[in-house]
Parts: C-alpha cells; structure tokens; sequence
C-alpha cells in the first residue's frame, strides 16, 4: 500500500497520459500544459490536435486563434470548429486572411472546416481558404456577395501593372494561362453543408457551378434560393456537354424554421431534372413539392424524407415512376391514418355482415387490429410491389391518431 500512496502520474508512460489528455477541451488542454515542462511538452503532441473544437470555448478572439496555431495545431490537424460572434463590438477581423494563409501552411492535412455564427464578409472569396480543405460546413453565418466565386477580384494597383506590361509579358502570361487550364485546378471542395444560411442566394448557388469537385451539397434552410435558381444549376445537356452542377451525386433540401415565413419552394426547380443525381433529401416543407417533382430525375437511386408529414397515398403516387430506386429512407416522418372510404345507406349491407362475421371469428385478436391500423405495413406492401428492388428504412416515426 505504501507503494501506490507514492505513486503519481509522473510513473505513467506518456501514451498512457495522451490518452488521458485527450478527454480534455481545448481550453483544458492550454492550462494543463502551464503544470509542468513534462506536461507541456506532452499537450503540444500532435494526437491531441487533430479534432479542435472551438465552438464550447465562448470569447475565441484572433489572438487566441494566433497563439493556438503558433504554439499547439500543425501536422496533425484534420477537422477544426470554429465559433464567431455576429455583430461583434470587439476589434479586430476573426478569421483574416492572413490567419488563413498561416493556417493552410501550418496544417497542410486540415480537410473539415465547420464555422458557426461567423461573419464571412471581411473575406472577398472562398479561394482564401486552405487548399486541402475537402468539407466545408457554415451555420448562422454571413457570407459576401461574391465569397464562393472561382476567381480571386484584381485590385486597380493590379489592373494598372498588367497593362503596362510588356507584349512579350503578354504572351508569356497567356501561356501559362493556358498550362493553367489546361491543368486541374480550382477549390477542391467536394462537400459543402449551409446550415441556417440567410444570406445564401441564387447567385451563390450559381458560382458554385465552377466548383469543379463539388459532389455533395446540403442546403438547410437557405430560405433566397428559389425553384428559378436551382432550376438554372441543375446539369442538363447543352451546347458543349454537361451545364450546371454536373458533378454533383447528392442534394439536400430542407426548410425547417421560421414559421409564416413566405417559402419559395425551392425543390420545384427539380422539375427540370437533373443529370446524374443519384442521391436526394428533402426535409420539412420541400417535401411535398421535392415529391412532385421527384419522377423527373431518372438517375435517382436514393431517397431520403426527413422532418414531414405523409400519408400513404401522397408516397405511392410520388415513387411510381422511381423504377430505380434503391433505398428510400423516413427519417423523423408522422404519417397519416388510412381513411376508409365512406359507405353509403342501403348498399354495402351483405359486406357489412360479412366484416362481422371476420370480426367475430378474429375474436380478440389486437395484433392484427393494430397492423389494419398502422399504415406503415400496408405502404411496406404497396412499395414491394411498385419497387420490388427498393429498400425501406424507418427511423423514429410516428403514426398520427385522429381525435375522432
């Protein structure tokens, strides 16, 4: 016993104590490295800095964001959350673009960058970012008119240098322009998730049609973007191939929030059909217009309906024509109760009689009451025969009860 009572954590090996650390936030992280020069060392590992959460840490100004990236990320950086202050009173820009340069060269491995309630504005465009981003998300925040376009904007000091260039610097630059396009460049971004966007339009959504690797993209709440401007980014053939958002495998479309607020219904541009799209989530109040136009999207292989209310009726009609479909997933759904249809006095008296005597030999029998009641078994059935090779997944749903 007298052994264990002189024993402290300097006995521990140091995968052990990582291990340890790695339970701690970010904030927690900093004080423990003030302990001990062992310690200090030990928190700067980089295992402990490939996920950094800074959305619980409330006050994160630019010089704390200068001491992390100077003193603890690097390498090993993956994923990294962010939280901003929308209409800030304190000084300084949050995310400047000196920062981000830093940032890119520093942790050359970041992939994830997830930003909440952060003011975007004081950057000109989304090309600021690090290079080796792949996911992109942005919730609350506040975007520039120009912020996801292709090209950087030239200064006038710029404009004035170039035209006071030499022919031979002419040819030159067009040359490289050329090994430039030739070559595949331009913002590797390949998913891209607006949570609660409001300042999210049309003519963003149309610079994203540049976005040469932009396969998935979520639009949650984006309440601008109207049928008009998904209907002009949808990929469809053209003059010189493939127009629109021609890479893009999946789409969500969901309006959850803001009651009484005047929906554009932007899931009617689907109408249109959209070349290559093998994946589609409606949610909310794109439901029923995204299901209208559903049938025009021939490529369809997965379809996911999240946060409505359906009857069985409204699903068998929408999925007639999705002969290729292959999964179709209900995701937080309430359906409606089946309605019989009304039996009129005087006829229909032989089946009356006849449902009695099913009745009563049934017995008490609540199973099989509560499977002619539950509307779920009878769209299993209807859906097995309209898609034989369709999937059905349920996840937390709910069946309506009438007060009648």
């Amino acid at each position: 016993m007298e052994e264990f009572k002189a024993c402290d954590l300097d006995y521990f090996p140091e995968n052990i104590l990582i291990d340890v650390l790695s339970f701690l936030s970010v904030r927690e992280l900093v004080r423990a490295g003030r302990v001990c020069k062992r310690w200090k060392r030990l928190v700067k590992d980089q295992r402990l800095w490939r996920f950094v959460d800074l959305t619980a840490w409330k006050g994160v100004t630019s010089r704390i964001l200068w001491v992390l990236l100077r003193q603890y990320l690097g390498c090993g950086l993956r994923c990294l959350r962010l939280r901003g202050l929308l209409l800030s009173a304190r000084g300084g820009t949050f995310l400047s673009e000196s920062w981000l340069k830093a940032l890119a060269t520093k942790c050359p491995r970041l992939s994830k960058l997830y930003l909440l309630h952060t003011d975007l504005r004081t950057l000109s465009s989304s090309q600021l970012l690090p290079s080796s981003l792949q996911v992109l998300e942005l919730c609350g925040c506040e975007l520039p008119r120009g912020f996801f376009n292709q090209t950087l904007p030239t200064s006038p000091a710029q404009e004035r240098a170039e035209a006071t260039s030499s022919v031979g610097a002419q040819h030159q630059g067009r040359g490289q322009k050329r090994k430039q396009l030739s070559s595949p460049s331009g913002i590797p971004i390949q998913t891209l998730v607006l949570n609660n966007v409001p300042s999210f339009t049309d003519q963003h959504l149309q610079s994203l049609t540049s976005w040469e690797r932009l396969s998935r993209l979520e639009l949650r709440d984006t309440f601008r973007v109207t049928a008009n401007g998904l209907r002009s980014c949808a990929a469809k053939d053209g003059v010189g191939g493939v127009e629109g958002l021609s890479r893009l495998k999946f789409l969500e479309i969901g309006i959850t929030g803001r009651q009484g607020y005047q929906l554009q219904m932007a899931s009617l541009g689907l109408g249109a059909g959209w070349l290559g799209l093998e994946e589609l989530s409606l949610g909310g109040k794109e439901v029923g217009p995204g299901l209208l136009c559903a049938s025009r999207l021939k490529d369809l292989k997965r379809l996911c309906l999240w946060a409505c209310t359906l009857s069985e009726m409204q699903i068998v009609r929408s999925c007639r024509l999705l002969r290729g479909l292959r999964q179709l997933e209900f995701l937080d759904v309430v359906f409606q109760p089946r309605q019989c249809p009304p039996v009129v006095e005087g006829e229909g008296g032989a089946e009356e009689e006849q449902n009695g005597e099913e009745a009563a030999e049934a017995g008490d029998n609540s199973n099989d009451d509560s499977e002619t009641l539950d509307p779920i078994p009878s769209l299993r059935r209807s859906l097995a025969v309209l898609l034989p090779s369709c999937t059905l997944v349920f996840t937390n749903c709910s069946v309506q009860i009438n007060a009648d």
